[in-house]
């Protein structure tokens, strides 16, 4: 079906415009006209009524929604399920993510991914482990009877064939570089977190492959005087990727300020580290044995240790406005297109241009998404 999106103020690649019309034909957009072009007599219109359409958001970092945690259910309707919990806040694209779990579980949420790629569950671009290799100094709310270095069964696992990204986040300390080196041969994304390396470790897994950092700041060694740490080498680096949790609770908005203003523009982007609490009316889950609570936005253990976010992609793009004081159209930006940059996908994913699927999203002046569209199929 062809269809049209009009009456939008539209983020186009080389910025706002308010005079054109989006062109959809199945699962990809066509061209972005004015609305007296001809071509468009032959779409079904879609009045925007002066909404915002912007690229859907991705983000790579979602652990649950819509009262359900991975790690508890690695099942393809329960990815339908934290899909459709996020897309509600604009997430057109996602990353499952397992919190650090057992191989056996490892493999049922490969499985899992694999089949929802195979059937095209909405929303869904591939997988993202997070640990279990990681650090015990910097294990967050992971559970550390996990940890350990991957042995080769567990990296043949790793390195086989698959659709769709896989991306893994591992501690430099724990894996050596040669290892790295062969995750991302395999096509794997290796990021860097949950990690007490040194600013020297870092580096070397920068060089081994490692192409970004898991939620900055957050679970890794900070940058100092003398003692650059994890920190110091991930905003020094001109080629890697950051992800940044924008809640107002996991890093002071003026870290945050510095970070973004350190990097090359184009290499931060937003995740939310959502847990199951998103689009749920449930602000409680259970993550290792234990009743996390959401208070005040925040999860928490009861020790005041942070157990991921309540926070949606429209919610951080908001803060990334009124906390940090970037322009609107970079903050989309930092949900869209760098993300699908960073995934391998921005060939594909993240504009708004002829040739690109058309994930889409339409928000209003308050970041309240009105409707949203996945490989051109709309919900309101």
């Amino acid at each position: 079906m062809i269809q049209s999106l009009t009456n939008a103020r539209v983020l186009t690649p080389a910025g706002w415009r308010d005079d054109l019309a989006v062109l959809l034909d199945g699962e990809r957009i066509v061209d972005l006209l004015p609305p007296s072009d001809p071509r468009m007599r032959a779409a079904q219109p879609h009045d925007l009524r002066g909404a915002m359409l912007l690229p859907g958001f991705i983000d790579v970092q979602v652990n649950g929604g819509g009262g359900v945690l991975f790690n508890e259910a690695p099942t393809v309707e329960a990815l339908r399920r934290i899909g459709a919990a996020h897309r509600r806040f604009g997430t057109t694209g996602f990353l499952p993510t397992l919190i650090s779990d057992r191989v056996e579980v490892m493999r049922e949420a490969l499985a899992a991914v694999e089949q929802a790629l195979a059937e095209g569950v909405p929303g869904v671009l591939g997988i993202h482990l997070e640990g279990p290799y990681l650090a015990p100094a910097r294990k967050g709310v992971h559970d550390a009877k996990y940890f350990h270095v991957p042995d080769s069964e567990e990296m043949a696992m790793l390195c086989a064939p698959h659709r769709g990204v896989r991306l893994i986040t591992l501690a430099p300390d724990q894996v050596p570089p040669a290892s790295i080196g062969v995750l991302t041969a395999a096509g794997l994304v290796v990021c860097a977190g949950h990690t007490a390396a040194d600013y020297a470790t870092t580096r070397a897994a920068l060089d081994a492959g490692v192409r970004g950092f898991t939620h900055l700041f957050n679970a890794m060694t900070p940058f100092g005087s003398r003692e650059p740490g994890v920190v110091g080498a991930a905003l020094e680096d001109a080629t890697s990727w950051c992800g940044i949790i924008a809640d107002g609770h996991h890093v002071h908005p003026a870290s945050l300020r510095v970070a973004i203003a350190a990097k090359p523009r184009g290499k931060m982007l937003l995740v939310t580290d959502a847990m199951p609490p998103v689009g749920s009316d449930d602000p409680t889950y259970v993550l290792n044995g234990e009743t996390i609570l959401v208070k005040d936005g925040i999860c928490q253990t009861a020790q005041g240790v942070l157990a991921g976010s309540a926070l949606d992609m429209a919610t951080a793009v908001r803060n990334t406005v009124q906390l940090l004081g970037l322009p609107l159209d970079e903050a989309v930006r930092m949900a869209s297109t760098y993300p699908a940059e960073f995934l391998g996908l921005g060939a594909s994913h993240g504009r708004i241009a002829a040739g690109y699927r058309a994930d889409l999203v339409a928000m209003d002046a308050e970041y309240r998404v009105q409707r949203s569209w996945i490989g051109g199929a709309s919900t309101v």
